[in-house]
């Protein structure tokens, strides 16, 4: 498996967790609000049927967001190799290794850093389109483009 490959399946698998914690805990405040609204009365049931319906719209935000940052994953053939940064391409430069994909954490895999980031981000922006050897700058660090995966 290369690194890229490897990075994908990892991202793909934190996501996946993520996903089934959030669906968890969705699932246990939808149990809780309606054994609470069995048994409860008064402004402070009320209060509290409030407080887990904000809760459970946070959660399924958040749910909403890892689904679509797997989808995206999913959609990005690992064994492809461009020329030019493109999304799914990850790319090693002087200071770092990132994953063009969707904004995800830090991960190390075989003892180095890769940063998931967007293609819409001001460090994805500036990579995409751009081939090995190329040099910009960015928050006044100078970048430069040693490989392509």
């Amino acid at each position: 498996m290369t690194l890229k490959q490897k990075t994908h399946s990892q991202y793909i698998q934190i996501l996946q967790d993520k996903i089934d914690v959030f669906q968890d805990m969705i699932s246990g405040l939808t149990e809780d609000s309606l054994n609470d609204a069995k048994g409860s009365a008064g402004d402070k049931h009320e209060t509290a049927l409030s407080m887990m319906h904000i809760e459970q719209e946070k959660l399924t935000n958040k749910l909403k967001e890892a689904m679509e940052y797997k989808s995206i994953l999913e959609k990005i053939d690992t064994s492809s190799i461009h020329k030019k940064a493109v999304l799914g391409s990850l790319v090693k430069t002087n200071n770092l290794i990132v994953f063009i994909s969707a904004a995800l954490p830090k991960i190390t895999i075989e003892d180095q850093n890769v940063f998931g980031i967007s293609p819409q981000s001001p460090l994805g922006l500036l990579l995409l389109g751009n081939e090995t050897g190329h040099t910009f700058q960015l928050n006044n660090v100078q970048y430069k483009i040693l490989s392509i995966e």
